[in-house]
């Protein structure tokens, strides 16, 4: 997809997140990138609100519930969490939410650092396909994707996407 649609998905995010926090839906905010493409997305994000406290960002390779098949990510970055997360309203952001794997993990770890007064999900693109209940707030944009194709997410500047075909 061009940067131009990147560009005008991430405007429309950063519109529908501002109007919640002006409507009071969000106060104080900690907005949280997942690593990597959720961190690209949520400084973008984090720059267009302006918001006061420092991004922070998680990598929740250990918190995966497919770690010990997988194996360790070679490329684990360590997770930094500016302030305390107690009371505060979470914006979790990540760019593709596909079976919300990766949203619980994410979660779990937030909830070792503290108990937060609400989570509010932001994610570029929605792909479907759910094996756990999880559900955006804000979404960008929905993807109705075979289950041979896959998003491939480059960036962080310019922050873009293609759908790739993958072999069965």
């Amino acid at each position: 997809m061009s940067t131009n649609e990147v560009d005008q998905l991430v405007n429309i995010m950063a519109k529908n997140l501002s109007a919640l926090i002006d409507n009071k839906k969000i106060s104080n905010p900690l907005m949280i990138g997942i690593h990597t493409g959720g961190v690209w997305l949520a400084e973008q994000l984090h720059k267009k609100l302006e918001l006061k406290d420092a991004l922070g960002t998680l990598d929740i390779s250990f918190y995966r519930d497919d770690f010990t098949r997988i194996g360790m990510n070679p490329q684990v970055k360590p997770s930094k969490l500016p302030h305390n997360v107690d009371d505060r309203d979470i914006i979790l952001v990540d760019d593709v939410l596909y079976t919300g794997r990766t949203i619980r993990a994410a979660l779990n770890e937030i909830f070792d650092y503290g108990r937060p007064a609400k989570v509010i999900l932001a994610v570029l693109l929605d792909r479907g396909c759910r094996e756990l209940p999880m559900t955006a707030n804000i979404v960008g944009k929905q993807l109705s994707l075979k289950t041979t194709e896959q998003v491939k997410l480059s960036g962080p500047d310019p922050l873009n996407y293609e759908i790739q075909n993958i072999s069965p």
